[in-house]
């Protein structure tokens, strides 16, 4: 077997199998390409009052617990916080998958919503379905395949302009320079 035919059939056959993972990824990475811009992936930023936070974490606390779809009832509710002192709030992400954005200068809930992009980006590396079992097992070597893709891809692409190139060169009448 020639390697240009073994080229096509390993081309051909880890299409088939890269389908259902490539196409996870693919449509989460585009979602995550836009979770700026698409309040359905994530909550878009609000802006607080002030870039000293004059709330401290039992403030914030308070504030979380005000908003019931949250329901947040301590800090083993609560995920992470993201502070972003120039914008003047605090995302507090909570273990349910929903975001509160506070203001630091007065503690009002700026907006409450559910965040979509840490599902997303779950999705996107596999571990979403079983873990690290899933992500090793299965999108590691999807990825891996995918490389192998390009490159028979770009192995078919280039052998007909190789082949073009020589049947030119030799077809091509030879001629003297002038002395």
């Amino acid at each position: 077997m020639t390697f240009n035919v073994l080229t096509r059939r390993l081309h051909y056959w880890l299409t088939a199998v890269l389908a259902a993972p490539l196409l996870v990824v693919i449509g989460s990475g585009l979602l995550l390409q836009t979770k700026k811009h698409v309040g359905w992936v994530q909550p878009p930023e609000q802006r607080g009052t002030g870039t000293v936070p004059a709330l401290d974490f039992d403030g914030i606390l308070s504030s979380v617990r005000q908003v019931p779809d949250a329901q947040a009832t301590g800090w083993q509710d609560i995920a992470r916080l993201d502070v972003r002192p120039d914008r003047g709030l605090v995302k507090v992400l909570l273990r349910s998958g929903w975001e509160v954005q506070v203001d630091l200068g007065s503690g009002r809930v700026l907006q409450s919503s559910y965040r979509r992009s840490d599902v997303i980006e779950s999705l996107h590396d596999g571990s979403f379905f079983a873990g690290e079992i899933s992500r090793l097992g299965v999108f590691l070597p999807a990825g891996l395949a995918l490389l192998g893709m390009y490159l028979s891809g770009l192995w078919m692409f280039w052998v007909p302009i190789a082949g073009r190139r020589r049947r030119r060169q030799r077809s091509a009448p030879d001629t003297i320079a002038p002395a």
